[in-house]
C-alpha cells in the first residue's frame, strides 16, 4: 500500500504569530508548511510559483480585505483548495470564492488539527469521511462535491 504524498499548505495570514502557529499545526498534522504571504501580492505570487493542495487564508490582509481574492484566484489559476481561516465570516460571498469552506476565529489548536485532517481525506478521496468536525463550515458546494448533500442544501 502506497501512502499519499503530504498535502502542500500555503498560509496567507498578515499576523505573523498566527501564521506561525498554523505553520506548526500544517506540520503536526503531516502536511508540509511550503509558505507564508502577509499580502494578497505575495500569496498570489506563492501560490502560482508553489501550487500548494491547500491555502489557509485570511479575509483581511496587510494589504486590506483581499483574502477573497486570494482565494479565488488559487482556486481559478493554482489548482488548489482555499480554506478561510477568519474572524470575518459575514464578509465572505456566498459562492465562498472557490473556497472549501471557514474556521471561524478564534479556534483552537484542536479543531484546526482536526479540520486540516478531515480535509486532506476529502481532497484525497473525493468524498468526506462524514460530517465536518466541529468548528469547520463547509461551502454548499463543496459539501455537496464532498457527498454532503445535505449539508449543502443547508448552506
Amino acid at each position: 500500500m502506497t501512502l499519499a504524498p503530504p498535502l502542500n499548505v500555503l498560509i496567507v495570514e498578515d499576523e505573523v504569530l498566527l501564521a506561525a502557529e498554523l505553520g506548526y499545526l500544517v506540520e503536526e498534522v503531516g502536511y508540509h508548511d511550503v509558505g507564508h504571504a502577509m499580502t494578497s501580492r505575495e500569496a498570489a505570487e506563492l501560490a502560482q510559483a508553489l501550487h500548494p493542495d491547500l491555502a489557509l487564508i485570511d479575509v483581511h490582509l496587510g494589504d486590506g480585505p483581499t483574502g477573497v481574492e486570494v482565494a479565488r484566484l488559487i482556486a481559478e489559476d493554482c489548482g488548489g483548495v482555499a480554506l478561510f481561516m477568519t474572524a470575518n465570516v459575514k464578509r465572505l460571498p456566498d459562492d465562498f470564492a472557490g473556497a472549501c469552506g471557514v474556521i471561524g476565529k478564534p479556534y483552537s489548536e484542536h479543531a484546526v488539527k482536526t479540520a486540516l485532517t478531515y480535509l486532506g481525506y476529502c481532497l484525497r478521496h473525493g468524498e468526506a469521511p462524514g460530517r465536518p468536525p466541529i468548528g469547520l463550515n463547509l461551502a454548499p458546494a463543496w459539501a455537496e462535491r464532498w457527498g454532503l448533500a445535505d449539508l449543502a442544501k443547508a448552506g
